[in-house]
């Protein structure tokens, strides 16, 4: 090569350096959010996807920053990996990889980076065969699995899935959607053992919950987290510099099938739990609360309401009260229902609870058996008709729209969703995700709506409300406790859920209702627990989904900005106080609240907040 040959290329290579460099430090600066969670999935796929939008949006309700990545953004030979506090392989969308992302990732987490791996991800290479004997990320999970070898077909097994309750308690599932939820009485031999008692994920109505998760061989060195009769159903695991949470459990699949409360609870377990980072909460103030939906189904609630009357329950609230106003209940002429436009008693009932601020929506349409029984089967059409007359009957009576729904016998096709959400509906009651908060729902692996919330309930085993309580022989000692427990999942996680009842199956129970009211009321005199309705927390998730914020890093401080396009009043962030030192306020309003081992930023009103907070240690 001559002289000037070589001062050619040299200069090329000067430029292709300090090309490479302006590049990295653009991606590096328009990248710098501290807390952001990289989601990693395959070159081309849209991240429209619904198998990527489901983590998106879960994400989004647990107030983390969750950003979908293509692999060859993640691998950049040329430049150091994007900046994170961790990344996420997700199942289902991502079973393929190439060898080249699976170094990397290795790579990634034995310097010092922090994985999520969920059940199938890269299981497969490009071509779709799996590995002959192993994963090739068995290492980073900690443990043998997709033995595709050894097993064939037989390398995925469905059973129940099990974990101690505090694990249960600290992945944020209430009590109830596992059983027991108590420890066992202790024994005077072995009284801190307790702790080690297992308890299962459990289903409504139907008991047992069977979860397929890879069989899992050899030596786990990690902690356990969940079990399964396939071995291990999740753990951490430390990993050179890092860490691993290996979730064989098919997370984003469950999620799009109506059973999406794993998904959240992973979500929050990686990003608080493993990784101190500060989130929106998804509750007014942070003040956690419930929801208590009453289902008003006939006429045979009326002696049952005017009792309630005399309880103490009116001294609270407000409730969600949700009716089916027509005249019938069975069939048309049969006179047994609720008739709220001509029964007196009905209206003055009505028009009571208006008058204690409680919000009172439609349950279903105008006949409520017959309705139930025909949602599924009779034209869309001829069905909406009544779900017209029965909304319109409410609202005649109460004077104000009605946007709450309830679905008799909790069935409810989609088209009866999309149709609520045209007619200015903004919640409805659930009968699936049992266990999660408000949320927005995907059935058969797609999202059924935009901007109106369902509302799962929380479940005592496969019991919900006081009636099947009964059916199922559970003790009214054991309602009570349950009923107290949910109240302080609620408090402790700032969280909100939903309980619902029939007015005649509750009055069975009125000695363990009147001690829970006084549990709440305790609660909420300590400004740690709020009674919700469905459109009040419906509302404000709306609200908050408009609510833009960025959290950034630099020499040791974290700064914090958020905006909205009306207020930011009532958004509270987390910030967990073992990684963080007291927040300052920089701009805007907003009080600071230490809430055991967190810190809580609570915005005042205004449309925009900066807070700053010095990492502890730095």
């Amino acid at each position: 090569m001559n002289n000037r040959a070589g001062v050619i290329v040299a200069a090329v290579v000067c430029l292709l350096v300090l090309g490479a460099g302006i590049v990295w430090e653009h991606f590096r600066r328009i990248n710098s959010e501290a807390d952001r969670l990289i989601l990693l999935v395959p070159d081309g796929a849209r991240f429209s996807d619904p198998r990527i939008t489901v983590w998106l949006d879960a994400a989004s309700e647990e107030g983390l920053h969750v950003v979908p990545m293509h692999d060859s953004s993640f691998i950049r030979p040329l430049f150091p990996k994007p900046r994170c506090a961790g990344v996420i392989l997700p199942d289902s969308i991502h079973v393929r990889a190439s060898d080249l992302l699976v170094s990397a990732v290795r790579e990634y987490v034995a310097a010092g980076g922090h994985l999520m791996l969920v059940y199938d991800a890269a299981t497969q290479y490009l071509n779709g065969f799996y590995p002959r004997d192993r994963s090739r990320l068995s290492d980073l999970a900690g443990t043998d699995y997709s033995l595709y070898q050894s097993l064939g077909g037989n390398m995925i097994r469905s059973s129940d899935v099990s974990g101690t309750i505090p694990v249960m308690d600290e992945l944020g599932v209430p009590p109830g959607k596992y059983y027991p939820f108590l420890p066992p009485k202790p024994k005077k031999s072995d009284a801190a053992g307790n702790r080690d008692a297992q308890t299962q994920l459990r289903r409504y109505e139907y008991g047992n919950l069977e979860y397929g998760s890879f069989v899992t061989s050899g030596h786990y060195s990690g902690q356990v987290l969940l079990r399964s009769a396939a071995g291990v159903a999740a753990g951490r695991h430390a990993f050179g510099k890092g860490s691993a949470l290996f979730v064989n459990l098919p997370l984003g699949y469950l999620a799009g099938q109506t059973d999406g409360v794993l998904l959240h609870s992973f979500l929050n377990y990686f990003a608080v739990q493993e990784l101190s980072l500060p989130y929106l909460l998804a509750a007014p103030d942070g003040v956690g609360g419930l929801v208590l939906d009453w289902h008003v189904d006939s006429n045979a609630a009326i002696q049952a309401l005017q009792t309630l009357n005399t309880w103490t329950i009116l001294r609270q609230g407000p409730y969600s009260i949700d009716i089916t106003a027509g005249p019938d209940t069975y069939a048309v002429g049969d006179g047994k229902g609720f008739d709220l436009l001509h029964n007196p008693v009905s209206g003055a009932l009505v028009r009571k609870y208006v008058g204690l601020g409680y919000e009172i929506g439609s349950h279903g349409g105008w006949i409520h058996n017959y309705f139930a029984a025909h949602i599924e089967t009779d034209d869309p059409q001829k069905m909406a008709v009544l779900l017209q007359l029965n909304s319109a009957a409410v609202e005649q009576v109460t004077g104000k729209p009605v946007v709450e729904y309830s679905a008799p016998n909790g069935d409810q096709p989609e088209w009866v969703t999309r149709w609520l959400e045209s007619h200015g509906f903004v919640a409805y009651y659930f009968t699936g995700d049992t266990g999660l908060g408000p949320t927005q729902v995907y059935r058969e692996g797609r999202r059924v709506a935009e901007n109106i919330w369902a509302f799962p309930f929380v479940q005592m085993d496969r019991a919900a409300s006081f009636e099947e309580m009964r059916i199922e022989k559970i003790s009214p000692d054991a309602v009570q406790q349950w009923l107290e427990a949910v109240t302080n999942f609620t408090a402790t996680h700032q969280q909100v859920r939903l309980v619902y009842f029939h007015p005649p199956g509750i009055l069975s129970f009125r000695k363990e209702v009147d001690n829970w009211l006084e549990k709440t009321a305790q609660l909420k005199a300590q400004g740690r627990f709020r009674w919700y309705t469905m459109v009040q927390m419906a509302t404000f998730m709306n609200a908050r989904k408009k609510v833009q914020w960025t959290l950034t890093e630099r020499d040791g401080l974290a700064t914090l900005k958020a905006a909205d396009p009306q207020t930011l009043a009532h958004e509270t962030w987390k910030f967990p106080a073992d990684k963080f030192a007291e927040p300052r306020v920089a701009h805007g309003s907003a009080t600071i609240l230490h809430d055991s081992n967190d810190w809580l930023v609570v915005a005042g009103e205004g449309n925009q907040l900066s807070v700053e907070s010095r990492i502890s240690g730095r």
